[in-house]
């Protein structure tokens, strides 16, 4: 069995966090005897802005002390483990893995993939890189699935991602080949407030009409404010974002903001502005006739039971026989990592979902730590996550390694 292992501190310095991290790392390596149980070959370190300017330097102390790992990750306001999250604060989370070194490739702008035959990859990319959709969509494209996982760094100080290296633009990652099994799911975090209709004109990010109808006035009329100035509810405006979806991508054949709720084909994107000349909507996406919309809200509640239903789904996948289709969650408890099938699970969540979004410090992980058990994982609050081969935003996407 794969062995993965993972630590988690904070402090204000970065070095006495890292000295909290290491011990627990190796206490987990050492199996009967103290001799080691794993060698790892792969890790993933998540530090919070507030340690990104001595990245360099933290990430070459955990070179020194583990020689042979490859290491990926990024920044974040934000970082997670297995029940807990730090958000707005100095942490840091890391993950070891013992991977065949043939199984997996880190990369980067610098550091092609090569002849590696790619099954999926997890990525993480600087947000400030022209093109950003384009060249998450050419990296999904090589690889056998066309399924990514992963997020964009996240930072108030600056921005970095992680390959070997400390990196800023672009985009780097780590693709893994067919024998290293994952199952993948993506968790919304918005609510429709009306019914999903086909942009049916549009220019750019400046969508005119809706089924026909005005945008502007469909969009009035989800909010209950038909025939109302906009300034008249402005307040709720500025809490509506938008729901796109590519008909030609949806796996369920239905249009989903009418069952209540998003599935995992639509992406969330701001909406930036009012056309009141031409009745329109300004989006923070391009928006091209064909595709549809749905006017949404974040809800705390929805995000809450979209969350525990990918966790449901990974454990039904994993482990069938444990937990049938209609179980729940353990009343009060966690979920036995034997019985899961996980070895080691990655979570980046958006920086809009941490903190206070679900009710109370770590709800979120402690959603997910319910869930799946007490599985060694790490992850990060992202500024956008990546999922197949789109950057999405409000969302969730978690990641587990079959056992």
């Amino acid at each position: 069995m794969k062995r993965f292992l993972q630590a988690h501190a904070t402090h204000p310095d970065w070095r006495f966090a890292l000295a909290m991290v290491q011990p627990q790392l190796e206490a987990q390596r050492l199996g009967a005897g103290g001799r080691p149980a794993c060698e790892p070959t792969l890790g993933w370190l998540y530090l919070t802005d507030h340690y990104a300017s001595e990245a360099e330097a933290l990430l070459a102390e955990l070179q020194r002390h583990w020689p042979g790992v490859a290491w990926v990750g990024a920044v974040g306001v934000g970082v997670a483990a297995s029940g807990v999250e730090y958000f707005d604060e100095p942490a840091l989370s890391v993950m070891l893995a013992e991977l065949p070194a043939a199984d997996f490739r880190v990369f980067s702008g610098a550091r092609p993939l090569g002849r590696f035959a790619a099954h999926t990859a997890q990525v993480h990319a600087d947000p400030a890189t022209p093109d950003l959709a384009e060249l998450v969509a050419d990296m999904a494209g090589r690889t056998a699935t066309g399924y990514l996982f992963g997020g964009l760094a996240a930072a108030r100080t600056r921005t970095l991602h992680i390959a070997d290296g400390v990196l800023q633009g672009g985009l780097s990652g780590v693709a893994f080949s067919s024998e290293v099994a994952l199952v993948s799911r993506v968790t919304q975090g918005c609510q429709p407030v009306g019914r999903t209709r086909r942009i049916s004109a549009s220019t750019d990010n400046v969508v005119t009409a809706l089924d026909g109808e005005p945008a502007l006035d469909c969009l009035l009329a989800d909010l209950g404010a038909a025939g109302r100035e906009p300034r008249e509810v402005l307040p709720q405006l500025r809490q509506t974002l938008v729901g796109l979806t590519d008909p030609a991508e949806r796996s369920d054949g239905s249009r989903s903001a009418q069952r209540g709720a998003f599935g995992p084909d639509t992406r969330v994107r701001h909406l930036v502005g009012l056309d009141p000349a031409r009745r329109g909507v300004v989006v923070s996406d391009l928006a091209p006739e064909g595709l549809e919309l749905a006017f949404c809200q974040r809800h705390a509640e929805a995000a809450r039971r979209d969350l525990v239903r990918i966790c449901a789904e990974i454990r039904e996948e994993l482990a069938p026989e444990e937990l049938p289709l209609s179980a729940t969650l353990p009343a009060g408890g966690v979920a036995e990592a034997p019985e899961s099938g996980i070895a080691g699970a990655v979570y980046v969540s958006c920086s809009g979902r941490g903190g206070p979004h679900f009710g109370a410090p770590s709800a979120e992980l402690q959603i997910v730590r319910r869930a799946l058990g007490d599985v060694p994982l790490a992850g990060f609050f992202a500024g956008g996550e990546i999922a197949r081969h789109h950057v999405y935003g409000y969302t969730g996407v978690l990641t587990v390694f079959r056992a």
